[in-house]
């Protein structure tokens, strides 16, 4: 007779987890809404920590949907100064910024501004405090993972500009075609090679870097390591949604059609 061997037990994961994983919600979410006994699997309302099999039936009330719905996530043009989280060594963070004057008049959302939009506000994505262009601040879970998860591969466009040595005026003329090669791939930062980047000359002082990771001041010391100073950085799009025509320092809803 065949020999028989006890079947593997099936993986668990913790249903907060599960429920990020599946993109209903994030961690803090799901907990959230345990709590609230919005969410039942297998027809069974859940505890919180329960552990779940990846064929489990998670159902979400209806509820839960509708306090989804009113999460908020705002574009900013940062300024110079402002750091992206936490105020650090007396800079302010740019949420400060997120106030119904500092609204852009071309925003077309059909939002109004609410001091509630403020609670949980948070950056999906750092830029330096001497960076400016795109940040973004988000209520929702779905979005920080999107842009900012393990296994997130987002586009980030960022303009940058450079000098090379003496060389301040074009600086296109006087980089090695080499060195260009290597940021694009074959640099290394933390003993981590980097993932492939699209760098091109987007002018004869300006770099446009387009990058899939985002290691701290990942740009300055990618520069750094082929000999160039970085003396201006402006981040300029993330996956679909693009600055555009938004002012420095004014800020405006992400749009219900509107998908990174």
């Amino acid at each position: 007779m065949p020999e028989t061997y006890p079947s593997a037990p099936t993986p668990t994961s913790r249903l907060n987890k599960r429920m990020a994983e599946l993109g209903m919600c994030s961690r803090r979410e799901a907990d959230d809404w345990i709590a609230r006994g919005w969410v039942k699997v297998n027809g069974v309302l859940a505890p919180m920590g329960l552990q779940v099999a990846p064929d489990a039936r998670i159902d979400v009330d209806p509820r839960a949907r509708g306090h989804q719905r009113e999460l908020v996530t705002i574009l900013l043009n940062k300024p110079m100064s402002y750091v992206s989280g936490q105020p650090e060594d007396g800079h302010e963070p740019a949420v400060v910024l997120v106030q119904e004057r500092n609204r852009w008049q071309g925003d077309a959302a059909p939002i109004r501004f609410a001091p509630s939009q403020l609670r949980g506000l948070a950056p999906a994505g750092r830029l330096d405090i001497d960076s400016i262009g795109l940040l973004v601040l988000t209520q929702d879970g779905r979005v920080a993972r999107q842009l900012i998860g393990e296994d997130s591969g987002m586009e980030k466009e960022y303009l940058v500009r450079v000098e090379f040595g003496a060389a301040a005026a074009n600086v296109q003329a006087a980089f090695p075609a080499a060195q260009l090669a290597r940021l694009r791939h074959g640099l290394s930062l933390d003993g981590q090679p980097l993932k492939p980047a699209k760098v091109d000359w987007q002018n004869p002082e300006q770099l446009r870097f387009v990058l899939t990771e985002g290691k701290k001041r990942q740009i300055r010391r990618m520069c750094e390591a082929v000999g160039l100073k970085v003396v201006g950085l402006k981040r300029v799009r993330i996956g679909r949604i693009a600055l555009g025509q938004l002012p420095v320092g004014q800020w405006r809803y992400l749009g219900p059609q509107e998908r990174f």
